[in-house]
């Protein structure tokens, strides 16, 4: 996992008691939800990015984009 650091967040303690009871480990939970939502932001940023360079490469006549893909095929 590497390098980690702390987190807090305040809740209400009946939230935290609850939880603690059903057995829930906020600290897993906690993890686990963050990592999801930084993966879902990650994709959301890089959609924008791929309909950006889509409207791009859309300016772009597709005989140029041909020529340049067999041009560096050739050289390599």
């Amino acid at each position: 996992m590497g390098k980690t650091t702390t987190v807090s967040a305040k809740v209400p303690e009946e939230l935290k008691e609850k939880a603690k009871d059903l057995g829930i480990n906020i600290s897993s939970l906690t993890r686990e939800a963050l990592r999801k939502k930084v993966a879902k932001e990650e994709r959301k940023r890089l959609k924008k990015k791929a309909e950006k360079a889509g409207d791009i490469l859309e300016g772009i006549p597709s005989e140029n984009i041909v020529k340049r893909i067999r041009e560096t095929r050739e050289t390599s």
